[in-house]
């Protein structure tokens, strides 16, 4: 519900320059960050560096890295890089540090639904809020005459008129790597059939008419993605539509700037965005909300967490979104939404809306059994009635071991 509220409001190693003309003050306290590599992480630590003393990690296996990084006395990283789906290590180990006392210092440009509290304290800043949905080619939509679909039935009918005209390599991309993103894929879909996470006793609830539907929705895609869609995470489909290879899929928002980026793009402004397709009539969209933004280590002394907020700021200001305002769907003061982020936007506005990813320790477990148990079902190895016992095994087995369940 939060969440919602937000939208509605709404590995490489770079080291920090020495050039401070952009940035308010000169930082001389060593610093380092964690967080994800798509655009918008790249904008925001660009920006911490101008201030110099400062080297930003941006690496997409960041959520399996940054729970141990964390834990280490001192912690590798005094800034990470989090969402609503990968904070819950973090918060559950105390590795990341209340910042009311921060907030006060130095956050009098936030604005309240950046705050992110978990009983009652802020334990985290949200700079933007992303969701996947649908993004396709324009151009190519037009020369066949389709529609743009509002529907995964329409999606797959568009798929197979672009795979017959044969314009590009694969009509879809989609982010099925094995684990954390095949996961997500179902974590999207299942909702959209109207089902439900858990029971009120914390089992899960996934082993459910809604949970078939989903799969079989996922391995409908298959029929027009890459023959080695198991490996593509979002990186991988936002180079296939960079590249031309494809027409379109449901890819996160924050991925959608990189459409148009002149140096390594050949689709300039012909990706369009629209609403995450419907799995349902009267459903919603089938995917998730989420928050990105930034959290301090708990385990750095408090010289360095005063400098990291400090610096974190410097990366969440107006200069930064004026000079990246399509990056992302900011909630930094000096946004103006743009075409690019129509999709994001009518994904979240509409009735009803998605759900938000929960963040709990229970969705942890569940996300971890999906994206170990899924990928028997899409090589064909297990049907889909096995593989959703087996997610519900696995998912027991690890939160009796966790304490969720007795």
């Amino acid at each position: 519900m939060y969440l919602k509220k937000l939208a509605l409001a709404g590995a490489v190693s770079l080291l920090g320059t020495t050039a401070f003309a952009a940035c308010s003050y000169e930082n001389d306290v060593p610093l380092k960050s964690l967080s994800a590599g798509f655009e918008a992480w790249k904008a925001v630590t660009d920006a911490m560096a101008e201030c110099g003393n400062f080297q930003a990690e941006l690496d997409q296996e960041f959520r399996t890295k940054q729970p141990a990084a964390f834990e280490a006395n001192p912690s590798l990283y005094h800034i990470g890089g989090v969402s609503n789906g990968t904070i819950t290590p973090l918060l559950n180990a105390e590795t990341i540090r209340p910042l009311d006392d921060l907030v006060a210092k130095y956050g009098q440009n936030l604005s309240p639904n950046q705050l992110i509290r978990v009983d009652g304290q802020i334990m985290a800043v949200a700079m933007m809020v992303n969701t996947q949905h649908l993004m396709y080619r324009e151009d190519i939509f037009a020369d066949l005459g389709i529609e743009t679909p509002s529907t995964w039935d329409e999606v797959f009918a568009a798929a197979a008129k672009i795979e017959e005209a044969g314009v590009v390599d694969h009509a879809i991309g989609a982010t099925m790597k094995s684990g954390w993103n095949l996961a997500q894929e179902f974590v999207n879909m299942y909702p959209g059939f109207g089902g439900v996470f858990f029971n009120d006793d914390n089992t899960t609830a996934v082993n459910s008419d809604a949970g078939m539907k989903a799969l079989a929705t996922m391995q409908a895609t298959l029929e027009y993605t890459d023959p080695e869609v198991l490996v593509s995470d979002s990186t991988y489909v936002q180079q296939q539509f960079q590249q031309g290879k494809i027409a379109m899929a449901n890819l996160w928002a924050s991925r959608a700037g990189a459409m148009n980026d002149e140096a390594e793009s050949q689709v300039v402004g012909k990706v369009k965005m629209a609403a995450a397709p419907l799995a349902m009539d009267g459903g919603a969209p089938a995917t998730t909300l989420w928050w990105d933004g930034i959290v301090i280590a708990a385990n750095i002394t408090d010289e360095e967490a005063d400098a990291a907020f400090r610096l974190a700021m410097e990366g969440l200001d107006t200069e930064m979104v004026q000079g990246a305002n399509e990056a992302a769907i900011w909630l930094v003061n000096g946004y103006q939404p743009g075409p690019l982020a129509e999709g994001a936007i009518a994904t979240a506005t509409a009735n009803p809306a998605p759900p938000a990813y929960p963040s709990t320790t229970q969705m942890g477990l569940l996300h971890t059994a999906l994206g170990n148990e899924l990928p028997a079902f899409l090589t064909g190895e297990r049907d889909a009635a096995a593989t959703l016992v087996a997610v519900e095994e696995a998912y027991t087995t690890s939160a009796k071991e966790a304490g969720v369940l007795e």
